[in-house]
């Protein structure tokens, strides 16, 4: 979706401010809250796809006035809303009202390195060729989707050209609301600066995006 979380190529948000390594976590709430989406997601009651799309979909003013795990927080409660796992008025409430939904899994502490270690695998049996090869120029697609989405909204209707095949993966637009996996062949494409922002851009410069195919077409 053209949220406020699809920030590339945008201006007026100053330069980007790469702190020193230090603490993951500013705050004990933090550290918290991160345990909590971790948790919860271990469930299964939802997909990865599913998280970024609650986070995303935040009202704009919500989404850009919020932190990193404010905008985590906030995302688990429309999840836990619409899974039945909470409702609304226990939240204002602040306590249990009704008995506790069974949760599909439950983390238990001794399980959370190897989860934490473990990459859930997305990667998927080639069930035909891939349309492109290395080398190929490629245009991303002029799409504007209400749901969530991948590809980079300052991509769309641009050229690049393929650089790496990744195999068949989980297409997260379909993934992200339940409607199925519907694999798919991923692409690493590279678009020159150029391209992307016109002539005012550095030509010396580019930037690659992981392509789901059907975010691809011929030029």
């Amino acid at each position: 979706m053209n949220g406020a979380a699809d920030l590339g190529g945008m201006m007026g948000f100053g330069p980007v401010v790469v702190k020193p390594d230090g603490p993951p976590f500013q705050a004990e709430w933090e550290r918290r809250a991160h345990a909590m989406v971790i948790a919860l997601g271990a469930a299964g009651h939802w997909s990865i796809d599913a998280s970024r799309y609650a986070r995303e979909s935040l009202p704009p003013a919500e989404y850009l006035t919020s932190t990193y795990y404010e905008i985590w927080i906030k995302a688990l409660v429309k999840l836990l809303i619409a899974h039945g796992l909470v409702d609304a008025d226990e939240l204002a409430s602040r306590r249990s009202l009704r008995p506790g939904a069974k949760l599909g899994r439950v983390l238990r502490p001794d399980e959370v390195p190897a989860v934490l270690a473990a990459r859930r695998p997305y990667e998927r049996p080639a069930e035909a060729a891939a349309r492109y090869a290395v080398g190929d120029r490629v245009r991303a697609r002029n799409m504007h989707p209400t749901g969530h989405t991948r590809l980079p909204r300052y991509a769309r209707g641009k050229i690049g050209v393929i650089e790496r095949l990744h195999g068949v993966h989980v297409l997260p637009d379909s993934n992200a609301h339940g409607a199925g996996e519907h694999p798919g062949w991923l692409y690493s494409v590279r678009f020159a600066a150029t391209e992307l922002w016109g002539d005012d851009a550095d030509p010396t410069l580019s930037v690659s995006i992981d392509a789901w195919e059907s975010y691809l077409q011929a030029p």
